[in-house]
């Protein structure tokens, strides 16, 4: 039985090319053939998660059905009822599976949950936003086929992008037209020639040739050396290279099948500040935990008058956010360090912000100091990516 890794292995975009000769010849004629795309799917489906990761894809699949079924069980209900209990619960039982996996390594000496999958996070974000728009009433009717496409979309299904249930549905129970479908074309092919050359020559380069040297010459010279820098930045071009060549790839298959997937990364090293990073960096999981944690956290603190102080409000939901980011990507200090870091990082933003507002004439704004600008937040952002990286914790505590 084969088992391919998303976009890894040359013989998956083989088999891409030639299950998506009939979709795009559909499209460009005004036909979107749904019960093939289901098939497509379900194929692609069982080559990820066939051979050795087929325990994975029965996790998938109990997962799947707990979690339609959850979705299902509440949207019925909010159509009747609307108790915060109720809903309470149900966001807690769609994330119990990953809270599952993510702690089970920190208290079981680092062996993984037996009910992990690959993706298990970006389906997870997918369920809760759609059982959060339901309380809020922007879903108002449970579909089993839309909510199964919309989670089983292949093309994101392992790292995303994340996107929105609503956003999906629209595009895909609407065909574009010929001439907007050409254009989707001719991004797609950009999206997959530049996710290349990002993922297979320049992620190679930094992730594959430099880094394991410069790693090791770090730990050689042991603390605080040059090697550690280069280690730094050598870590954070290959973290966005591969990463964004990968989103690159999912976003370029979706626009062949006429899904306008959302990009994750618009030019995030030139981020004036580390808030405008956040919105160029892995922007569907960051605008996620914006409105779907953050902008909640806000309002209900706000509405049940729990702090005087919007900016302390501001800072508070600030540090939750980031330290429920941190907890996301694992139990383990430096990602706990990471979104604190983060979250100090844009509390000073901040505050240099409202400064700045307050004494605008005494303080210059020009081409030099947007440069300026620029180059501290690319050196924060990748001092960030040292301590995100782990590195520190083989290099000082192993």
């Amino acid at each position: 039985m084969v088992s391919f890794q998303p976009y890894v292995n040359p013989m998956y975009f083989l088999y891409l090319i030639v299950v998506l000769i009939p979709i795009i010849i559909g499209l460009l004629n005004g036909k979107r053939f749904r019960l093939y795309e289901t098939l497509i799917s379900l194929l692609f489906i069982f080559l990820i998660f066939g051979g050795p990761k087929l325990h994975e894809g029965f996790n998938l699949l109990i997962y799947i059905i707990f979690e339609v079924l959850l979705i299902g069980l509440y949207m019925n209900y909010r159509s009747k009822h609307n108790q915060t209990w109720v809903f309470i619960i149900a966001v807690l039982l769609a994330i119990a599976p990953l809270s599952i996996v993510k702690i089970t390594p920190a208290i079981n000496n680092g062996i993984p949950s037996i009910i992990g999958f690959l993706g298990i996070s970006y389906l997870t974000f997918k369920a809760v936003q759609m059982i959060m728009e339901s309380r809020d009433g922007s879903i108002k009717k449970f579909d089993l086929m839309l909510t199964l496409q919309f989670l089983l979309f292949f093309p994101t299904i392992s790292s995303g992008p994340i996107d929105r249930y609503r956003r999906f549905v629209k595009d895909y129970q609407n065909v574009p037209s010929r001439e907007k479908y050409l254009e989707m074309l001719q991004k797609g092919v950009f999206y997959i020639f530049l996710g290349f050359l990002y993922k297979f020559l320049l992620a190679y380069l930094f992730g594959t040739m430099l880094l394991p040297q410069v790693a090791r010459i770090a730990l050689l010279d042991g603390g605080i050396s040059w090697a550690l820098v280069g280690y730094m930045y050598t870590y954070s071009m290959d973290l966005f290279f591969d990463f964004a060549g990968y989103s690159l790839f999912a976003v370029g298959i979706s626009y062949f099948m006429g899904i306008e997937t959302p990009p994750n990364f618009n030019k995030p090293f030139i981020a004036h500040n580390i808030k405008d990073f956040w919105n160029r960096w892995h922007m569907t999981l960051s605008f996620w935990f914006r409105d779907f944690v953050y902008m909640r956290l806000v309002f209900f603190m706000m509405k049940h008058k729990l702090i005087k102080s919007r900016i302390t409000t501001a800072i508070v939901g600030y540090f939750g956010l980031f330290l429920l980011m941190g907890f996301w990507h694992g139990v383990t200090w430096y990602y706990i360090a990471y979104g604190l870091f983060h979250a100090i990082a844009i509390v000073i933003n901040d505050a240099w912000l409202r400064f700045k507002k307050k004494h605008k004439t005494s303080i210059p704004s020009n081409k030099f100091t947007e440069i300026f600008a620029i180059f501290i937040t690319f050196n924060i952002v990748c001092l960030s990516f040292l301590i995100f990286s782990g590195f520190l914790d083989k290099l000082y505590f192993s």
